[in-house]
């Protein structure tokens, strides 16, 4: 087990902000997970379990231990009738894994195709793309809690998915070092393409008849185009939930705002674009000093340079307070403010 002390944590994040640790872990085996639970200098401090740090906001440094979970591996565990069981260790990098399970032969994480992130962090934050959500394939989580050192294994159910939520982001996130996935994916493909975005570029492309790799290739055409790379602008992701809401309060704002957009749900209730909300109030490509917002994707918060944790969230929380006062809808974060 690797331990450093009054460590870096701006690699570790990828909206690059410049933080630090009392001590920093690195987790590159199960006996390493074993170690850092029994040790006696961690039981007492503030502990934070970091995967790619690609869903997270650091206000400021961290007096306490992070450990960083980089544990390899990607397997096929079994096959039955219905799918085959393929299992990733939670350190590796959520969009290889994807590419490994095309490769493979296997459908149906491909419209969740340059995610950024680990494969422990999908599940915590139940990650979705494109009309896919990890909950759909998931089978199992493996993880191992941080007290007691007891293996647990979390079936589908036990997780208590919904948007953008699970147990883990709730109320088990500080309790269980999450340290592997199964997800089940079945023989018989069932494609996703019935969004806009999706169905153009796969006819840009001439694609008439899709497969789990040019889906793929579709998808990451479509990242790409509206999202930054964070290697070379840091950002987290989109940084906003989109709101849900009734039919009565759709209908109520629309009084006022007949354009604003919807999309139904399962239940009911819709979904509004907290980037249209965002343009509406004019945050798509404002900037404060280094701390802004992309020109491409108001969703998306960015590090121009050197913004530090507490300007990054300064700027959010007005974005968030001028659509509280447009449209009387008050915006979720997505990432973990830390």
């Amino acid at each position: 087990m690797r331990i450093e002390e009054n460590a870096s944590l701006e690699p570790y994040n990828t909206l690059r902000v410049a933080a630090r640790c009392r001590f920093l872990v690195q987790l590159q085996s199960l006996s390493d997970v074993d170690e850092f639970i029994a040790d006696a200098r961690f039981r007492h401090v503030p502990r934070m379990i970091l995967g790619g740090g690609s869903n997270l906001l650091l206000r400021g440094d961290f007096d306490g231990v992070v450990a960083r979970v980089a544990l390899r591996g990607m397997e096929t565990v079994r096959s039955d009738t219905g799918a085959v069981y393929l299992r990733a260790a939670a350190g590796e990098d959520w969009h290889t894994f994807v590419v490994w399970t095309i490769e493979h032969g296997y459908a149906g994480l491909e419209n969740l195709s340059l995610i950024p992130g680990t494969v422990g962090g999908a599940p915590i934050q139940n990650i979705g793309a494109y009309g896919v959500e990890l909950s759909d394939v998931l089978h199992c989580v493996e993880a191992v809690h941080t007290v007691s050192g007891e293996a647990r294994t979390f079936d589908k159910n036990a997780c208590k998915f919904s948007y953008r939520e699970s147990v883990f982001k709730r109320g088990e996130r500080a309790n269980y070092i999450i340290t592997a996935i199964t997800v089940r994916l079945p023989h018989t493909p069932r494609y996703v393409t019935d969004y806009h975005g999706v169905r153009q570029a796969l006819r840009d492309n001439d694609i008439t008849e899709p497969n789990a790799h040019s889906i793929s290739q579709a998808v990451c055409q479509l990242r790409r185009a509206k999202l930054p790379d964070p290697d070379k602008l840091g950002n987290a992701g989109s940084f906003f939930k989109n709101p849900v809401l009734s039919d009565a309060r759709l209908t109520s704002l629309r009084r006022r705002h007949s354009q604003l957009p919807a999309y139904p749900q399962a239940n009911g209730d819709y979904k509004i674009p907290a980037a249209w909300l965002l343009e509406q109030c004019g945050w798509k490509g404002r900037r404060q000093g280094d701390a802004g917002f992309y020109d491409r994707h108001a969703l998306v918060l960015v590090n121009h340079g050197h913004a530090s944790g507490a300007e990054l969230l300064a700027l959010a929380d007005r974005a968030r307070q001028d659509v509280l006062d447009r449209f009387g809808i008050e915006l979720e974060f997505e990432p973990q403010i830390i």
